[in-house]
């Protein structure tokens, strides 16, 4: 959903590599921004969700739901991972959307030593996870519904993500949830 920037402050290598395998959490995290519509009569109006999510236990680590689809859109999310998690040094992977491009964005990576990885021009699947998840939550939650104010559809995206974290089982983390995966995990380590 981002758009490309026409003069990009940093371009990062695929270090990524549509390895998406981790062994841990904390050690690999995706970013993007997604569109959802909503309508006021017959006016279209927009927000815009973006989000973090881990590889390891697929958990949305962070979301900022904005009406603006800008910088602070996506640093804010990224500030809000980091407090959550403070002292880990994911790669982060991103599109090359002009947010992720961004000096702003890539002082923060560089202020909290993460990596950056950025997929390829026109590989969507370099994000696959990502993307997945967008795919996962319109399929289950937004495709076929008509919002008519803002309210009802930033409710839906917040207790969808609640329900994704904290109570949809996957097969891929053992029939566990993502939080219950990644409790799993530092209940073991």
């Amino acid at each position: 959903m981002t758009r490309r920037s026409k003069h990009p402050y940093h371009m990062a290598k695929n270090y990524l590599n549509r390895n998406f395998h981790s062994d841990r959490p904390n050690e690999k995290w995706l970013t993007d921004v997604s569109e959802f519509k909503y309508y006021v009569g017959m006016d279209i109006q927009k927000v815009y969700l973006s989000a973090i999510l881990d590889l390891y236990d697929r958990r949305i680590v962070s979301f900022v739901i904005s009406d603006r689809n800008d910088n602070p859109l996506v640093i804010n999310t990224f500030d809000q991972a980091v407090k959550l998690e403070s002292n880990v040094h994911p790669l982060m992977h991103s599109d090359r959307g002009f947010q992720y491009t961004s000096r702003q964005f890539c002082n923060r990576l560089k202020n909290a030593e993460m990596k950056q990885s950025m997929s390829r021009v026109a590989h969507c699947i370099d994000n696959g996870p990502m993307e997945g998840f967008w795919g996962m939550m319109k399929r289950e939650t937004y495709y076929g519904r008509k919002f008519t104010n803002r309210e009802s559809l930033v409710s839906m995206i917040s207790d969808y993500i609640d329900y994704y974290n904290n109570r949809r089982l996957q097969r891929k983390l053992s029939v566990m949830t993502p939080m219950a995966y990644h409790q799993h995990y530092l209940e073991v380590a």
